[in-house]
Parts: C-alpha cells; structure tokens; sequence
C-alpha cells in the first residue's frame, strides 16, 4: 500500500469512530443551554481531565513545538514547562472556588462568568468580542496544522482538502451534542494522541541510534549553545513568549469552559492529577523528539530543515508507513480537540451572552443560534487558515497575548468575590481590558503576528507591558476603593 492510500484510509478510519462516538453521545438529552455547553455540569473526571489536555495540546505541540525545540534548543522545552507547570498551580488552587461559583451562579460562558463576577451584564458582550478577535488566529492555526499535514504526508498539493476535512469533522462533532460530544470525542482523540506520541518517540530513539548518528550529533549539540539557554531565547523573547502561556489557564475560554464540567469535587481533582500525567509526559516526548530531530541533522543523517513546522513531517518521511499514518492522524487529532473547543466556547459566547441573555432568547432558540454560529465560525476559520498569515507558534502565543487582560480582571474578580462590584473597580475593569486588549491588537497589526511578540514596549517584553498596564488599573482601582471605605 502506497503512502498516499494508507494516510487516507487511516484519516477516514479515524474520523469514521470519532463521527460514531459523536452519535452516541446525541442521545444524552440536550434541553438547555447548560446542557449544550457545559455537559449540564455532569462530566466524570477522567473523561473531563482528557478533554481538558486534549483541548490544550494542540498541533502547536507535534508540529510547532518540535519545530520550535528543532531550532531553539532546551529553551523551547523551559517555555512549554512554564505553562504546565503554572497551569497545574492555578488549578489546584484556583479551580475548586470556581467550580464552585459555576455551579452556584449557572455560568455556562466564561464571557457570562467575568460580566457576573463584576455585576455588569453587558460586559459578557465586550469580553466576547474579545475572544473573537483574539482566539480567530489560534483556531485557524490548528486548520494550518490539519492542511500542512495533509499535504506534507500524503504528497500531494491538497492542502486545502485537508482545510474541508477539519472544517467537515469540527461540524458534525461539536454542533451534534455541544459538550457532550466533544467531551467524548476528546477523549478518543486524547488517547490517540499520546499513543501516537509514544511509538513515535520510541521509533525515533531506535532509528536514531542506528550507526551512533544520534550521539554523535548530541555530542556536536553540546558544543553549541542549544542544550542551553541559546541566543534565540533572550531574555526578553522568552518573558514575552512566555507569560501568556503562565495565564493560558484562565484567559483562555476554551479551558476555563472545561473548569465547569466536572459532575463533583473527586472528578475535579481527578481532572487536575490526570491533566498534569498527561501534560508532563507529552511536554517531554515532543520536545525530545525536536532536540533529536536536531542532533540527526548536526549528525548528517537528516538535512537541516529550515522552517520550524516541516520538522515533524520530516521525521515521518523515513518512519515505517503505520507509525508515520498513525503520528499523522493523532496530528489531525491534536488539531481537532482544540479547534472544536475554541469553536464551542465562541458559539457560547455569541448564543449565550450576545442573544440570550441581552434579548431573553428560549433555550431551544439559544441552541438553533449556537449551532448556526459554529458553521459560520468554522467558514471564517477555513477562509483565514487558507491565507496562512503565521506560523502555528506565532499564532497560538499571539491569541493568548491579544486575552492577557483578562488575567488581572479574571483573577482579582475571583478573588475579591463581591467587593468587585464596587463602582472604581467595576469601572477599571472594563477600561483595564479595552486597554490592554487594545494595545496588543494595535502592536499585532502593526508589527504582524511574530515581531509584535519580540518587539518591546517601551522597553518592556510587549506580553509583559500589556500584563502590566491591565494589573496597574485595576490595583489603582482597588486602592481607590479602600480609600474611599476609610
């Protein structure tokens, strides 16, 4: 069976069981916008802690991480370990208060929860607009990822049809039962993933080592500057690519969504200690598999590959044809898992807080206009990612830098409880994320995805600067109002 064939059978193969789990989770009644959205709060914890992973580790990870690892050295594995490291810290932490709260107040979109944590209803609007503009590159970059593979593993120019199969799948699988399906979708695909992942680091070890060429091309890496903290990651490039990953956890819908799902506080804490298995292990073999990638083409056994994201389809090029289709197809999953996520929690934020609760919509009304918004959100994915405006990394960091004001709001309203709805900082709340939002989209189509991630701010890592300016008001806020209490 030739290369083509096989990748394409096993693409059907896997989107036929994941269209099938897809179905089977349809019969679980939908009959509100809970239901639809948060899986009526009713997720066991493994199959929550799954999906959880699964939606944060995306294609940035086989295809953007391997790259980036590939040409930057172990500095790429301390910016990965950073966010997993800090996510597992806001979990433990933060997560049980707002697991809590979700089910007290009925939050279904994280939008809903931030316009409730400061008593402003209209604010859900603003923090939705946000995530649109904001979470539009970080999606497309995962139909980047499916059309890139695609084309790079079957040989053929047909990334576009690699685009239609994202787009096809994400369809059927998130508009059939919301969170219900794509909980158990994100499974399947969860497990698939690091399977994948696994037979592909253990391959690459054997062939690797073969004639030495693995050793010897460590041995020419230790000379250099890439088993450390290399040129490439200054100070400043790594503040400024690593702050918004440190926040991922609570800017970032698609996971702050998942935080509501869990049926109790076991599951809860179940999701934490399985996230945090997974996310290690992963972090680990896709950053291996770049150093190796690297330490093969110091060797001589592999050209130097220029750009970043065809490292991995490089690899697979001399990996035996099931392990390359079945790395392949965990790449689409990867890509899937996050996409249809972002995907969901946007068609909360517009049937939920844009049309329910400003217009009073029914919940069946709520669910029809959901549904309707993931086709035309899926239309503006698949139009951005045929244009290719970035690379996976560049994207995926440039979303979380455009949703870092809603690190302060986010927090200081979680923690404050009801002194948020004080008037100073309700008020600084909405101007700290016009702000902040606002400086990062104007430095980001000034400067274009990557350089406005490198570029300073007077002086400061931009990420830092937009992270700064957003905290410092709402501070000033919360000084102004014990001033005025005393």
């Amino acid at each position: 069976m030739d290369r083509l064939t096989a990748s394409l059978l096993t693409l059907a193969l896997y989107l036929i069981i994941g269209t099938v789990i897809a179905f089977i989770s349809r019969k679980i009644g939908i009959k509100t916008t809970a239901d639809y959205y948060v899986a009526g709060y009713k997720l066991s914890g493994i199959l929550a802690a799954i999906s959880y992973a699964a939606t944060t580790y995306s294609a940035f990870m086989m295809v953007g991480l391997v790259g980036l690892t590939y040409k930057s050295g172990v500095g790429a594995f301390g910016f990965e370990i950073t966010y997993l490291l800090s996510t597992i810290f806001l979990l433990s932490y933060v997560a049980p208060k707002v697991w809590r709260l979700a089910r007290e107040r009925k939050w279904v979109s994280p939008a809903e929860m931030v316009a409730d944590l400061y008593g402003i209803k209209h604010l859900a609007i603003l923090v939705a607009v946000i995530y649109l503009i904001a979470l539009i590159p970080y999606a497309s970059a995962q139909l980047i990822a499916i059309g890139r593979t695609v084309k790079g593993m079957t040989g053929s120019d047909i990334y576009l049809i690699g685009i239609l199969i994202g787009v096809i799948a994400a369809l059927i699988w998130t508009a059939l039962s919301g969170m219900w399906s794509l909980a158990s979708t994100d499974f399947y695909q969860g497990l698939w993933m690091i399977l994948a992942a696994l037979g592909f680091i253990i391959w690459l070890f054997s062939w690797g080592s073969e004639g030495g060429a693995l050793w010897d091309g460590f041995e020419r890496l230790s000379a250099s500057d890439l088993l450390g903290m290399s040129s490439i990651w200054s100070i400043g490039t790594f503040i400024a690519y690593t702050i918004p990953w440190m926040f991922f956890a609570v800017t970032n819908p698609q996971v702050v969504q998942k935080i509501y799902t869990p049926r109790d506080e076991k599951a809860l804490r179940r999701l934490v200690t399985l996230f945090t298995l997974f996310g290690l292990t992963y972090t680990v073999i896709v950053t291996m598999a770049g150093l190796m990638g690297r330490a093969l083409s110091e060797a001589g056994k592999l050209p130097i590959i220029k750009i970043g994201d065809e490292v991995t389809p490089t690899l697979l090029a001399h990996a035996p044809l099931p392990l390359t289709v079945f790395v392949f197809t965990s790449i689409v999953a990867a890509a899937m898992t996050t996409m249809d996520a972002i995907v969901l929690t946007l068609s909360s934020a517009i049937s939920r807080d844009v049309y329910q609760r400003t217009l009073g919509g029914t919940d069946r009304k709520a669910i029809l206009i959901g549904r309707i918004s993931i086709l035309a959100l899926l239309i503006v994915l698949s139009l951005v990612a045929y244009l290719r405006i970035g690379f996976i990394v560049d994207l995926s960091v440039l979303a979380s830098a455009l949703l870092l004001p809603l690190a302060p709001v986010t927090l200081i309203g979680w923690f404050l409880g009801e002194r948020a709805k004080t008037k100073p900082i309700r008020y600084a709340a909405v101007l700290s994320l016009v702000v902040g939002f606002l400086t990062g989209l104007a430095w980001a189509l000034t400067h274009g995805a990557r350089k406005s991630l490198v570029t300073p701010i007077a002086g400061l890592p931009s990420t830092l600067f937009i992270l700064l300016v957003s905290t410092l008001i709402m501070l000033l806020a919360i000084l102004l109002s014990e001033v005025r209490k005393s």
